[in-house]
């Protein structure tokens, strides 16, 4: 019989009961021990879930109190120093976080995009000679933990070479030069496992369905010679697009099974039965494990029942794409979604029934009703009217090279700018955001569930934006930002006012740690009715003289951070949410609002994970962008923020955005990332984030000093503006007051620093 397997479930839970448990911890007000309680009844209710839902396989230490790279660190011993872990005990859960969020001693470790997905992972930090050991018992646990409730599970364990491969080397050596020294913690972990009594583990090597060359497949190879000699069963699981030329080298290893993605890869099948020889299990990811779409079972049902003619039931397996960590928990919850639009969806829970339907199926027990409801919601999906909105797609139509084009290149723009804002030397800003505090989110929900009417709303937001406004005056910043008070998600406050857009209640999935965000749901043609942010912004602008930007997300970031339609190409939405955000950058300019920042932090996340795609994404990608951004005037100056990437091997890219101004993480790289825009010579303006938002740490002046000298060794000072490395929504105002301050002491020091004589400022 083909069995059904799942490849990780939602850690967060359903209702965020995880988020709410790990922020009471680092709060101080539950204990460990209370930390560790709705983590195990998290556990055991997602095992329940598989269970109930016929999966074979079952996943254990999928689970993670922040991040599963993390987890793979601290179980083999790879912590920094300056945590000061003494190498001799198990890596402890303070110590843990503190690599994750840092503390009052120390900042966090670097933090980048998993794959081509919003969930961020923390860079594990390697060096030549580095020493392994095993420091962390969780695989063990997990598996005991789940077979004392009665349920055999797979333990999942990240697999060493993409552990390496996704690490960074400090002292700029080779990664896989380690592999070495690791393998003998893998070979410890998976030995004991096998004693556990584990049939199957699920080891994830993900990185070979990038580019990668021949040591890296020597690597693998030499990995997988020893570790399925001492391992139970293994089923190497690779995901999110093809194996291609590393089709041959990961089915030709030593182990039971290979799972490949067919969702993002669907291409790949005839060569995966091929690959499969005489032996092999195989695992096919049939089911959309990164979007919330219902699957087409009768469509799902056919590269099944293809490979099991090729290879007999007994040697497929059906599975998600992926691990489901990408989806909301349950659809159920979803009282008040619209019917029609509910019934095109899926969840994390409905998505494990979707697997064991097709397993069903394929082993001649098929459910009928299943089969049938699945039938007819794809095909009221495809025919309903609310999906096609024809002045949208006539409008997208038009669209012509000169709408994509600034008036005068940045040379000629730049001096207009610094007339019209007359700003200093290092100017300072903010990205955006200001602390969603606990009275903002309480009076959101006071509206939501009608407990207060819009306009006692309303003017508690005003009041909010004229305190931001007077903290800035306060502080001495030179470009304000009104706060965003009024807004829920970056993503989500532009969705509620797009037409095409719909909304969940508890649709949240785990962006990083406790971090959750709720993407809403493009399921239609979009269009702006009215717009979104003109009244706020104007409101904030008339409380000071100083220059008030306006706050957007860019299209490409919406579209990247929201459950996309698979119906049409995704440049197609793309350039359907450029023109609704053209429309708004013009009525902002208008209003009079001089800056507009245009997020875009997704840009570089969404590139494809093969290099011969980029081409094609990234000319969408920038175009978008444009559209939205080059129809005003020369004095109106733009601004765009990217976080958390690698520039290099898009940096052309980002030059041709031709944003005015791009303000960028850099701070837990300490100014590394800047290496690509200095080898590039980047002609326009860059603010280097000096420091890391995303850490509770008061950084004193002085650090900021010393990362702005780094800046100004490879950017000329008049380039360079001075900005966090993110939105502080997250933070508490306690630090962030005493942050920025330090942040204008440092602008200001350089500017001493810096000083030109009079008549010849960066401003003109």
């Amino acid at each position: 019989m083909a069995l059904s397997a799942n490849l990780g479930f939602p850690r967060v839970g359903a209702k965020r009961e995880l988020k709410k448990a790990q922020e009471a911890y680092w709060a101080g007000k539950i204990s460990q021990e209370e930390l560790f309680k709705v983590g195990a009844e998290l556990r055991a209710r997602h095992w329940e879930l598989c269970k109930a839902a016929g999966i074979d396989h079952i996943p254990s230490n999928d689970f993670t109190y922040y991040d599963h790279v993390l987890d793979t660190a601290t179980t083999v011993g790879a912590v920094p120093e300056r945590y000061e872990w003494d190498g001799k005990k198990e890596v402890d859960l303070d110590t843990f976080f503190a690599m994750a969020r840092g503390n009052k001693k120390v900042g966090a470790m670097e933090m980048t995009k998993w794959f081509d997905t919003n969930y961020h992972y923390l860079v594990p930090e390697l060096h030549a000679g580095m020493k392994f050991r095993l420091s962390g018992h969780k695989p063990f646990r997990h598996y005991e933990e789940a077979k004392a409730l009665g349920i055999e599970t797979r333990p999942v364990l990240l697999g060493p070479v993409s552990f390496l491969l996704l690490g960074k080397m400090k002292d700029g050596g080779d990664a896989l030069s380690l592999l070495d020294a690791l393998l003998p913690v893998y070979e410890e972990i998976l030995g004991k496992l096998k004693s556990l009594g584990a049939e199957w583990v699920q080891i994830d090597e993900p990185c070979f369905v990038l580019d990668q060359g021949e040591p890296a497949r020597a690597a693998l190879k030499k990995a997988y010679d020893r570790l399925s000699k001492v391992a139970p069963k293994i089923m190497i699981a690779t995901y999110f697009d093809a194996l291609e030329e590393n089709m041959d080298a990961v089915f030709g290893l030593p182990v039971a099974g290979v799972h490949v993605d067919l969702v993002r890869a669907p291409q790949q099948l005839d060569a995966a039965l091929k690959a499969a020889g005489k032996d092999k299990v195989l695992s096919l990811g049939v089911i959309d494990g990164r979007n919330i779409w219902r699957a087409n079972l009768s469509a799902a049902l056919k590269p099944v029942e293809k490979a099991v003619a090729a290879l007999g039931s007994d040697r497929v397996i059906v599975a998600p794409s992926c691990s489901l960590l990408h989806t909301p928990v349950d659809l159920d919850n979803e009282t008040a979604l619209d019917a029609e639009l509910k019934s095109w969806m899926a969840f994390a829970k409905q998505k494990l029934a979707e697997v064991a339907a097709i397993a069903s199926a394929v082993n001649g027990k098929k459910d009928a009703a299943a089969f049938e409801a699945s039938d007819k919601a794809a095909a009221t999906r495809k025919t309903s009217p609310r999906i096609n909105n024809k002045a949208v797609q006539e409008r997208w139509s038009k669209v012509t090279p000169d709408m994509l084009k600034r008036q005068h290149p940045f040379a000629t723009r730049v001096a207009a700018q610094r007339k019209a804002l007359g700003l200093p030397l290092f100017p300072t800003t903010t990205i955006g955001s200001f602390p969603q505090t606990p009275e903002i989110r309480q009076h959101r929900a006071d509206f939501k569930k009608g407990a207060i009417d819009e306009a006692a709303y309303n003017d508690f937001l005003k009041q909010e934006i004229a305190e931001c406004v007077k903290i800035q005056e306060d502080i001495g910043l030179d470009v304000f930002v009104h706060g965003e008070a009024e807004r829920n998600d970056m993503v989500e406050y532009f969705g509620e006012q797009l037409d095409g857009y719909t909304f969940t209640k508890f649709g949240w999935v785990q962006s990083y740690g406790s971090r959750c965000v709720k993407p809403p749901i493009i399921f239609g043609d979009i269009s702006r009715p009215k717009a979104m942010t003109v009244d706020w912004s104007v409101y904030a602008q008339s409380l000071t003289d100083k220059p008030m930007k306006g706050m957007l997300t860019g299209p490409v970031t919406i579209l990247q951070w929201s459950f996309v339609r698979d119906d049409q190409p995704r440049a197609t939405t793309a350039g359907q949410l450029a023109l609704a955000l053209r429309d708004e950058v013009q009525d902002l300019e208008k209003a009079g609002i001089k800056v507009i920042q245009i997020d875009e932090p997704a840009v570089r996340e969404g590139l494809p994970l093969r290099r011969k795609d980029w081409k094609s994404y990234l000319r969408w990608a920038v175009d978008a962008f444009r559209l939205c951004s080059a129809g005003v005037k020369d004095e109106t100056q733009i601004h765009t923020h990217m976080c958390y990437a690698e520039f290099n091997d898009i940096i052309e890219a980002v030059a041709e955005m031709d944003a005015d101004v791009i303000s960028i993480e850099t701070s837990r790289s300490q100014m590394e990332l800047l290496g690509a825009f200095e080898d590039f010579k980047y002609p326009n303006e860059i603010g280097p984030g000096v420091y890391d938002i995303h850490s509770p740490r008061v950084v004193p002046q002085a650090e900021m000093e010393a990362l702005l000298k780094k800046a100004v060794a490879v950017l000329k000072p008049e380039q360079i503006w001075v900005n966090p490395d993110c939105g502080l929504k997250t933070r508490k105002w306690e630090e962030t007051r005493i942050c920025l301050a330090n942040l204008v002491g440092a602008a200001r020091t350089m500017r001493a620093a810096y000083a030109v004589p009079a008549g010849k400022q960066a401003n003109g």
